[in-house]
């Protein structure tokens, strides 16, 4: 018997058919509408359905979700699928099961671990989040130190995590913690997928310059962890996480997203109300941010399919460089269209929040929580560091801690 046979969810079909063109999915999809009614069809069963009949996401292989096609053709399907009404698979809410444990799993897991995580993470039923930064190790992530010890039949987690997204959420958690304090600290390192629910795991709010808890920070005290919960080889964490970050940043900068959204639909609609608040030169400012806005959004898609094609690359860093620059801007000037109502700020209790609609909150929070864009996914001073020595080929920094083991590197 299978897990999904087991607890409930719908088996995985292999589909032995071709690669599909998009003539052939526009059939799919409505031969699946035809079957699977999204009014009277239960979510949860309407979504593990797709999954199953290859609909989920159809660049994945047959089996995990998807039929082989090409990239660029999940767009069309999803378009579809919205407008019968289907049932959303939480994807604000598991945008990092989506869109960095997914791929990662897809890339370095084997059989078992792709037909036992993935279902249940593309349907929303499981919520994933990412224990990467720790409070000694955010900027420099290979210095990590949380600890990860063989103990006769499981490995054994001890440390701390920090700014963990969604973890209060989360029913997994991607992980990466020190299995060789002997070896130089980019190649001491194990990748594991942590059960969030384990004796052990602790979830403790962060609250942040908005008022809110939005992030986390995790505690891991004796957490057991066992050898099929790791991904990839022993030792050879740092290439995986290395695979997740370049997912990471396509995800949060290189999302596709409709024309004038995000925080500059937001300012485009303060110009376009208040007439009043126009002062010469705002008007040439408004037009940059939105040119600039635009590029970067079209720029991003052609990032997205990539990622799509198990290839995202460095190039995702100076995207996210960009996403982060254009928010602060325009949240910026949003605020200084306000003028003196823009010094106001709505609320400062505490609260949980689960996921954000940027566009939907006060001017004042945005600017605020735009502030962390430059920080979360990665510094924007790092993938600087990224992008020229990756992209545009610059001699690397120098590093004096190259070939010092871990445990002799000053903490």
């Amino acid at each position: 018997m299978t897990t999904t046979e087991q607890d409930g969810r719908a088996p995985l079909r292999s589909v032995s058919d071709s690669p599909p063109d998009a003539a052939a999915l526009a059939r799919r999809v409505e031969e699946f509408l035809a079957e699977h009614d999204p009014a009277g069809t239960d979510a949860a069963d309407f979504l593990r359905a797709r999954f199953a009949a290859g609909l989920a996401w159809v660049h994945y292989p047959a089996g995990l979700g998807g039929l082989g096609a090409e990239n660029g053709l999940q767009t069309a399907v999803d378009a579809a699928f919205a407008r019968a009404g289907a049932p959303e698979n939480r994807p604000r809410l598991n945008v990092i099961g989506l869109g960095m444990a997914a791929p990662t799993i897809l890339r370095f897991g084997d059989d078992a671990q792709k037909q036992r995580w993935l279902p249940s993470l593309w349907t929303g039923e499981d919520i994933w989040c990412q224990l990467f930064s720790e409070p000694g190790a955010g900027s420099d992530l290979a210095g990590v130190g949380t600890s990860a010890v063989w103990d006769g039949d499981a490995w054994v987690l001890n440390g701390q995590k920090v700014w963990t997204s969604m973890a209060h959420h989360a029913r997994w958690g991607i992980i990466l913690a020190r299995t060789d304090p002997e070896a130089v600290k980019h190649r001491g390192l194990s990748y594991f997928v942590v059960d969030m629910t384990a004796p052990g795991v602790e979830v403790r709010g962060l609250r942040q310059i908005t008022g809110e808890a939005e992030f986390n920070e995790v505690f891991l005290t004796d957490v057991r962890v066992p050898d099929d919960q790791r991904l990839g080889e022993v030792g050879q964490g740092w290439a995986v996480a290395q695979y997740t970050l370049m997912n990471e940043r396509v995800a949060i900068g290189g999302g596709t997203l409709p024309r004038e959204s995000g925080a500059v639909g937001a300012l485009a609609a303060r110009w376009r109300e208040h007439p009043e608040a126009r002062t010469p030169g705002l008007h040439d400012r408004v037009l940059r941010l939105w040119v600039r806005t635009e590029a970067a959004r079209l720029t991003a898609e052609r990032l997205g399919q990539q990622q799509a094609a198990g290839q995202p690359g460095p190039e995702g860093s100076g995207v996210k460089i960009t996403y982060a620059g254009l928010n602060q801007e325009c949240s910026s000037l949003e605020l200084e269209l306000r003028g003196e109502d823009g010094l106001r700020y709505p609320d400062y209790t505490e609260r949980r929040p689960e996921v954000e609609d940027y566009g939907s909150r006060d001017a004042g929070w945005r600017y605020l929580r735009f502030r962390a864009n430059s920080i979360e996914g990665g510094t924007t001073e790092i993938l600087r560091n990224v992008v020229a020595e990756r992209v545009l080929g610059l001699p690397a920094e120098a590093r004096a801690d190259k070939d010092v083991p871990w445990k002799d590197l000053p903490r």
